[in-house]
């Protein structure tokens, strides 16, 4: 997890070629952003280590020679900047002589990059720079799409692989690509081929383009804030700082006609063109947006499932019948198969196994310990490291990627199961997350599992969640703060654990201090979207059978990004751990789109048997029987009680 910023100023931006159509609005009142802003809100994503480049483009129009009106970039420090006759030499290699500074139109791109490596066995400063001038600041894990040895950081690997691109898809290209057949890429096309959540800044000196986007689930945060008349900047950010919140006092219902500073960039490629033969003594950027060259993920992006609409034989009332009835259709097939878990035999159908085979993959990427730069932390034993631990509510989200994460993490590690409460133990999430890690130690008794409880009284949380506004910013409903609060609290893992006697027994526990040291956190986003889980699910079936329920999960996968994951890795971000997501890893997305709606949910069942079927039977697979007839509760139930409180706490003085 990195935190990543730009800052383009100097430049004016056209828009009329892209489909982000922004009007220069005259923009919020009282906000002002400034660098050391940006620097201290990215440093709290990325503790290892911060940096920060600036690329300077220079064009004189009173020149003469056409040859010297050529639009300059160069990558400096701001050290550099300091001596501007100095500068300008550089610029213009040695010919400062010839330069009237005042026939100068200069504009600025300041990168900045905080990073929290997880990956590669030397320390890294972001942003990157090769020898061509090009410049990277990336927030992002690669787990496919791009080969990244298990000693290498990814970062590094990316930059490489991008310094090895044409120039097609700049604004400036023309016609064939000029690499075609020398086993050059495209930058479009490379951004489209990585396999893991991403969010990326990249400037191609070849052409003078900025790229940037988000991938297409927005498993990244970046937000943006167009130029307006009070502020014509430029700007990107992993985060909004805090002073965006603090000199406005604006929480508005969503859909409000107030402007926001930031906006959540909508998911894609991006690019940003100098062209310097079209300037008439202004620099001016054209913003393009870009196809993804990748067929594959353009049909998950579509989300069009197999099949939705059932035939009414291909249906029963349960979960026992719908198996009876798929051994009956298929006598001699492997569709069906019988597990083995304790003292009962339950047949679980293929599809379930597919995806479980998928999750598990899909975790076991997310908890690979690669060989890391441990930034100057040490342990003195092995059995001390935890390295991931789990967003825990006891749901059967939460109880799948435990289990699985048992399985794909090295034994000796210990796993710390992060649990919020505002109710202390008698929570309804805390109820669960208790009963869940008893089983847990059932099915994997040598596991070191802590729950993690981590008890907060609203009463108390006034700057804190003044400062969860400026996370979950731009987003600004009660609804958001209230699981943004939650979100950050878990994250934090900052609370208390129970001490087990030697015994084992559960009485006589001792309560201790603990802050949970993982740096990755696995999240169960996208579980429900994808598989049916919320009640409003269950309201479209009522009123719209198989069709209205497919259309309403295919919506809500295709607005997660905004509704949902932007808001989500802000909060969990800024404290310094990485979020991952195991139910959106593209191959998960892929096999459950693959398999029948009926197979996925069947909602005319009860709630806990037929909502998020599949992963209920998956649930089965691993063992976890109480897990699986869990009904759903989403994480906001914690705190929705409090949502009144809530708009009292954020009101502004009278």
């Amino acid at each position: 997890m990195c935190g990543i910023a730009l800052i383009v100023s100097g430049i004016r931006i056209d828009l009329s070629s892209s489909t982000l159509l922004q009007s220069l609005n005259p923009g919020p009142e009282l906000v002002t952003v400034s660098v050391d802003d940006l620097k201290s809100a990215l440093r709290r994503r990325g503790p290892d280590s911060l940096g920060s480049k600036k690329i300077i483009l220079q064009y004189n129009k009173n020149l003469s020679s056409v040859e010297d009106r050529e639009l300059v970039s160069v990558v400096t420090d701001d050290a550099e900047i300091e001596n501007y006759q100095s500068f300008l030499q550089k610029c213009s290699n040695g010919k400062a002589g010839n330069y009237n500074q005042l026939g100068y139109s200069v504009g600025e791109l300041q990168f900045i990059g905080a990073t929290l490596q997880l990956r590669g066995l030397n320390p890294i400063i972001q942003p990157f720079v090769d020898s061509y001038g090009n410049v990277l600041i990336y927030n992002g894990e690669i787990f496919g799409g791009i080969h990244v040895e298990s000693d290498r950081n990814d970062g590094e690997v990316l930059m490489q692989t991008l310094g090895n691109c044409c120039s097609c898809g700049s604004n400036g290209h023309t016609g064939p690509c000029s690499a075609a057949g020398h086993g050059c890429s495209s930058v479009p096309n490379v951004f489209s081929t990585i396999k893991g959540p991403w969010a990326i800044i990249y400037w191609q000196e070849s052409s003078r383009t900025l790229w940037f986007g988000r991938d297409a689930y927005g498993r990244r945060s970046l937000v943006v804030h167009w130029p307006t008349v009070k502020d014509s900047r430029f700007l990107l950010s992993s985060v909004s700082p805090f002073s965006s919140v603090d000199q406005s006092s604006d929480f508005e219902v969503e859909n409000g006609t107030h402007h926001n500073f930031w906006e959540e960039l909508s998911c894609g490629i991006y690019s940003l063109s100098m062209d310097a033969s079209k300037l008439d003594g202004y620099l001016v950027g054209e913003v393009k947006n870009h196809e993804w060259g990748n067929a594959m993920l353009l049909e998950l992006i579509k989300w069009e499932r197999v099949s939705f609409n059932p035939k009414p034989n291909e249906l029963h009332g349960s979960l026992n019948g719908t198996l009876e009835r798929r051994h009956h259709m298929y006598p001699a097939s492997s569709d069906i198969m019988t597990f083995e878990s304790g003292p009962n035999q339950t047949m679980i159908s293929l599809p379930a196994h597919n995806v479980l085979s998928a999750l598990r993959k899909s975790v076991m990427l997310r908890a690979s310990q690669h060989r890391i730069f441990e930034a100057g932390r040490c342990y003195s034993r092995r059995e001390e490291h935890v390295p991931v631990a789990v967003l825990f509510s006891g749901g059967l989200d939460s109880m799948i990627l435990a289990a699985l994460l048992d399985e794909c993490l090295d034994p000796s590690y210990g796993i710390d199961l992060l649990n919020v409460s505002f109710d202390g133990q008698s929570a309804p999430d805390r109820i669960s997350a208790k009963a869940g890690v008893k089983e847990l130690r059932r099915i994997a008794p040598l596991r070191r599992w802590k729950l993690v409880e981590i008890d907060s009284d609203l009463s108390k949380l006034t700057l804190e969640m003044k400062h969860v506004m400026s996370l979950i910013n731009p987003a600004n409903t009660y609804m958001d703060l209230n699981i943004g609060v939650a979100l950050w609290l878990a994250a934090s893992g900052d609370g208390w654990v129970s001490e087990r006697p030697s015994n084992n027994s559960d009485e006589n526990q001792q309560r201790l201090r603990y802050k949970s040291e993982a740096r990755i956190v696995l999240v169960g986003s996208g579980a429900d979207e994808q598989c049916a889980g919320y009640g409003r699910h269950r309201t479209k079936y009522r009123c719209g059978g198989w069709h209205g329920l497919n259309e309403e999960m295919k919506l809500d996968m295709q607005r997660i990004w905004k509704r949902n994951m932007g808001r989500d890795d802000r909060c969990i971000a800024d404290n310094g751990k990485e979020a991952r997501f195991p139910f959106l890893d593209e191959d998960v997305i892929r096999v459950l789109l693959d398999i029948p709606l009926w197979e996925v949910t069947n909602l005319d069942q009860p709630s806990g048997t037929g909502d998020k079927k599949i992963l209920r039977e998956v649930a089965q697979m691993l063992g976890l029987h109480e897990a699986a007839v869990l009904p759903k509760r989403a994480i906001q139930v914690c705190v929705t009680s409090s949502c009144f409180y809530l708009s009292q706490l954020c009101m502004p003085d009278p």
